[in-house]
């Protein structure tokens, strides 16, 4: 279990900053007395002094200062470096991180990446601001942050783009989401294997059954220690894994966009059905098999008639 407790000081400006920065991630606030402010989130608390204090407590501390406070705010790694020996072990092994990017998008493929981060990785990755790819809104942001994991992995990575043609193939024939992502895992991991063979082990964010990553495996990926858990995404490896995901989803969705003459809409929102019918009118129903993930509860509702006035 990571550090959960944190005392360090803030200037004025770092102070707002950082109350914008947790405002846009949901923090809840309010202003006790000799506080800028105070905010609360899932049993983390943090507190902004009148003085400059400022104090985390609560289990979100470690991956706060890690993945926000030191790189956006401060600026200043020193804390992470004093705690790595510490509170971080797990990180700095050697092992892959897994993860996928596309899974509840409409449009698009889904894209499963496997990265292996060793200790002289992990580091560079953290100070770079490496962190879920979830809390990054900005695909500029990921464009750079992928790039620069790239760089800092010497080709040790993989990315599995199953677009939207053979994922619907897939899904008819395997009939199960969850199956059908253990098995983009597995090809992920054995691609990654064939490049860092020394890798030892291998964390996945938990879904489903846990035995459906473990039986899809082939030979390379059946020898190296497999384990998953809820939120990995704090771990740096499958952090990684999403930012390479996630920037390949991204790729798949501009192409996309240049091939069909608008953008699509992510995720399967509202927005999602008038896009889908307007594929539809100008390329016909059987386009849907070649852009969107057809098993989707949209596809009855994008090829339903039209409601009478």
């Amino acid at each position: 279990m990571g550090a959960t407790s944190y005392v360090g000081e803030l200037t004025a400006e770092q102070a707002e900053k950082l109350h914008g920065v947790l405002e846009n991630q949901g923090w809840e606030f309010s202003t006790p007395p000799y506080t800028r402010w105070q905010a609360k989130k899932d049993k983390t608390s943090i507190t902004a002094y009148l003085s400059g204090k400022l104090t985390i407590q609560g289990r979100g501390t470690e991956e706060l200062v890690l993945y926000t406070l030191e790189p956006e705010i401060l600026n200043d790694f020193s804390w992470s470096i004093g705690q790595q020996e510490t509170t971080a072990p797990e990180d700095y092994r050697p092992h892959a991180g897994l993860d996928e990017s596309g899974k509840g998008d409409y449009f698009g493929p889904l894209v499963v990446a496997c990265a292996y981060v060793d200790a002289a990785a992990a580091g560079p990755l953290k100070q770079a601001g490496v962190k879920d790819s979830k809390a990054i809104k900005s695909d500029k942001k990921i464009r750079e942050l992928a790039t620069l994991i790239m760089r800092t992995l010497n080709g040790k990575f993989a990315v599995v783009t199953i677009g939207p043609e053979a994922y619907n193939r897939l899904y008819n024939k395997i009939g199960n989401l969850n199956r059908l992502l253990a098995w983009g895992h597995a090809r992920a991991l054995e691609n990654l294997l064939e490049k860092a063979p020394e890798c030892p082990a291998v964390l996945a964010d938990k879904f489903g059954d846990e035995r459906l990553i473990q039986r899809a495996l082939l030979e390379r990926g059946r020898q190296v220690e497999l384990a998953q858990r809820t939120k990995a995404e704090s771990d740096i490896a499958v952090a990684a894994a999403s930012i390479l995901a996630r920037h390949g989803f991204v790729i798949a969705l501009e192409k996309m966009a240049a091939e069909i003459g608008f953008a699509p809409p992510r995720g399967a929102g509202p927005d999602i059905v008038p896009c889908a019918r307007r594929l539809v009118a100008e390329r016909g129903a059987e386009a849907l098999a070649q852009y969107v993930k057809c098993h989707f509860q949209t596809t009855a509702k994008v090829l339903a008639p039209p409601s009478a006035p």
